[in-house]
């Protein structure tokens, strides 16, 4: 499974499941999605769970993991996709949901974990009675197609006239439900009279991504707690109580984030035009070297070459896993012209297990010399993976004549919280990052908090997926 493909795929890939009139199915990813399920059916469902996953993306993800035969599966496993199942069914928009539900039916998927996943989204789902009310006619195919159309007009039957636990009640319908009278309270509505011009719930009841309101107008201190207080130390503010402060930013940026047990190795651009002027000053060199704090937190070991400044300055180190001791290293002038090729080299040489390259995008010494040396590399037997992180000023950034490296995989950030899902691709490039993305999505799902990455800056993050389900267990 390509992980970092599969990501990037995620995050991009915006294009509708289609169901047509006529039945058929459409949607121009099957075989990826499909691939990728086949290599490894954990790893693929969980990589939805990774922030910054499109809805559409998810949920594929949610109708080929309910599509698939479960048999070979070990039991830990198939508690784990059960999970997944729940955590898509109610982060995802409900129409997304119901769509990816449909599709069971028109591939005639008949597994009885896709039975259970149906009947708990018609009839446990928090926003059931809304849903029911507004989509009837597709909450009732999805339910007969569940369960059979005999068996699924049969319990409704049986309700209608009075029943609330007969054996035959329980066999077909109420074993899986984990609320019995709520079940059979919906079953009597699903199979009533409807409204006319009901309005079906739009958001999602337990959203997979905690993101918090991203400011109108950027600035150099508002694109997260790291960045804005590397700016104050950078302009020379109060070194005594700016350091503790981020120290306790970065420690809680990356509270409950899993280690990496490899050797990651950054190229950190230094140059002069990292640092900016006038009222971006300092803006994007700070973001590089908040990214750069977290990495120090989180990896093993970690390496850093900094491209910028006298030649004398360019140096290869390892920097101790402490934001404190770490931020002593961050509090330079940026200067200079930008030598990424030569650093790249450097970098190479401690033997890490991925080169990530942090820079604006500016190459000044020698323009292109990057690009030769990455397309260099394979010819002289070099197969570490590098990747090139772009730290820009905002979202919206031009960023047509700021790639040094076309041929290295390429992702922008600008904010904090862009690291809950850059991270993730970061490390899906190398060998341990696999289970470092595994461990931190398991971790989510099983509702231990992951830190600030995706949102604690303001208490947005109370918890993980299953605590965000009011009453259930993911």
């Amino acid at each position: 499974m390509d992980i970092p493909t599969l990501l990037q795929h995620f995050r991009t890939h915006d294009a509708p499941l289609v169901l047509s009139r006529g039945g058929d199915l459409a949607w121009d990813d099957a075989e990826l999605h499909r691939s990728a399920r086949l290599s490894d059916p954990e790893g693929y469902a969980l990589l939805a769970l990774v922030p910054g996953a499109l809805p559409w993306q998810r949920a594929r993800v949610l109708l080929c993991t309910l599509a698939a035969s479960q048999d070979g599966l070990d039991e830990r496993t198939r508690a784990t996709l059960a999970k997944v199942t729940r955590a898509l069914m109610f982060g995802l928009p409900p129409a997304y949901a119901v769509t990816a539900l449909l599709a069971l039916r028109r591939l005639r998927v008949n597994h009885k974990h896709a039975t259970r996943a149906v009947v708990t989204f018609v009839l446990e789902h928090p926003e059931a009675d809304a849903l029911i009310e507004a989509r009837r006619p597709a909450l009732v195919d999805c339910f007969e197609h569940a369960l059979g159309k005999a068996t699924a007009r049969g319990c409704a039957r049986l309700i209608a006239e009075g029943d609330t636990g007969s054996g035959r009640l329980r066999r077909s319908l109420l074993r899986f439900t984990s609320d019995p009278a709520a079940a059979i309270g919906r079953v009597r509505a699903l199979y009533a009279p409807g409204t006319y011009g009901a309005v079906a719930p739009q958001e999602p009841p337990a959203p997979l991504d905690q993101v918090g309101e991203r400011p109108p107008i950027v600035t150099p201190t508002n694109r997260g707690d790291i960045a804005a207080t590397l700016v104050h130390l950078y302009r020379g503010g109060p070194a005594a109580e700016l350091r503790p402060a981020l120290a306790g930013y970065v420690a809680e940026a990356t509270r409950g984030l899993p280690r990496l047990a490899g050797h990651v190795a950054v190229v950190l651009d230094t140059s002069g035009s990292m640092r900016g002027y006038g009222d971006r000053e300092w803006a994007v060199m700070s973001q590089a070297a908040a990214l750069r704090l977290v990495l120090a937190e989180v990896c093993d070991r970690l390496t850093v070459a900094e491209a910028g400044g006298v030649c004398e300055r360019l140096v290869v180190f390892e920097v101790a896993a402490t934001a404190v001791e770490t931020a002593e290293a961050v509090v330079e002038t940026a200067e200079g012209a930008t030598d990424l090729a030569a650093r790249l080299l450097d970098a190479l040489d401690t033997r890490p297990d991925l080169v990530v390259i942090v820079t604006d995008g500016y190459e000044n010494v020698l323009p292109g010399d990057l690009a030769r040396v990455v397309a260099t590399l394979p010819r002289a037997g070099v197969t570490t993976p590098v990747v090139l992180c772009q730290a820009t000023f905002t979202a919206g950034d031009d960023l047509t004549l700021r790639d040094p490296a076309p041929r290295l995989p390429r992702r922008p950030f600008w904010h904090q919280d862009d690291f809950a899902g850059l991270l993730p691709w970061l490390f899906g490039h190398c060998a341990p990052g696999r289970d470092w993305i595994r461990t931190a999505m398991l971790s989510r799902l099983e509702g231990r908090p992951e830190g600030g990455l995706e949102g604690r800056r303001e208490g947005r993050l109370e918890g993980g997926l299953e605590g965000r389900l009011e009453g259930g267990r993911i």
